[in-house]
């Protein structure tokens, strides 16, 4: 039989931001299941009692820590905690993010600031926080969460679209300054995923039916499981010479 032990992530240490719901939630179970132990990074720490239970259930251990990442005091705190906690940091998802919808002429400057500090300044400061345990380790992976909007022009998203592409370019900057530290920094860019976030827009039929047809190849919704295989893999060591990259997860939307 094949030996597939380049897949899994046994004796890795992993923080994911924004890990309450949605992929957050999905990527830190499957982090898990691959043999990773998880800190959970979240902006309420009461509400990581189940998610703590499911992951410690899968035998690996579970650091939930209070992390809103518009604060760098702390992330810096929490990561700290998680490195105290476990001993080193291994692997990075930078998770959180938002994205209020609004036409542009009407785009407010409260949340612009907000998507910014979150999605774009939260990035930035976990990353460097984390980098510089992992330079000091002298290896670590880095997986930022960007989108197809960071791709593709979406009406009501310009300001989400902004820092989606900023993302995947930051990815690319991150990647050629600590590659002399072996840390690899990468990022996925999924389409319309079907999780709590998305329910609200995906159960208006007209919304639904123009987003199967956009996602031109496959012509589905996707499912949080199509975005944690992505990750496991980048954060393993099957990856371990891809850096600066953007793996796009958007069943074609940006094939045509």
């Amino acid at each position: 039989m094949p030996d597939f032990q380049e897949f899994s992530l046994a004796g890795n240490v992993a923080l994911v931001t924004g890990a309450a719901r949605g992929l957050g939630r999905a990527i830190s179970v499957a982090l898990a299941r691959a043999g990773a132990d998880v800190a959970l990074g979240l902006r309420d720490i009461n509400t990581s009692g189940d998610l703590v239970a499911e992951i410690r259930g899968l035998g690996r251990r579970a650091l939930p820590l209070p992390m809103d990442v518009t604060r760098p005091e702390q992330i810096v705190a929490s990561i700290d905690a998680a490195v105290a906690h476990f001993g080193k940091l291994d692997i990075l998802i930078n998770n959180a993010g938002l994205g209020p919808s609004n036409l542009a002429e009407n785009v407010r400057e409260e949340d612009f600031d907000l998507t910014l500090a979150v999605n774009l300044k939260g990035t930035f400061f976990t990353s460097q926080a984390a980098g510089r345990v992992m330079i000091r380790q002298q290896r670590g992976r880095i997986i930022n969460l960007s989108s197809q909007a960071g791709f593709v022009a979406l009406p009501t998203e310009s300001v989400y679209c902004m820092t989606k592409a900023a993302i995947s370019h930051l990815t690319k900057c991150l990647a050629v300054e600590w590659g002399k530290y072996n840390i690899t920094v990468n990022a996925v860019a999924p389409t319309f995923i079907r999780t709590p976030g998305t329910e609200e827009a995906l159960a208006d039929p007209k919304f639904r039916a123009e987003v199967i047809d956009h996602i031109a190849a496959l012509h589905r919704i996707g499912e949080p499981a199509d975005v944690t295989g992505a990750v496991v893999f980048l954060a393993s060591p099957a990856a371990g010479l891809i850096t600066g990259h953007t793996l796009l997860i958007d069943g074609g939307w940006t094939a045509v």
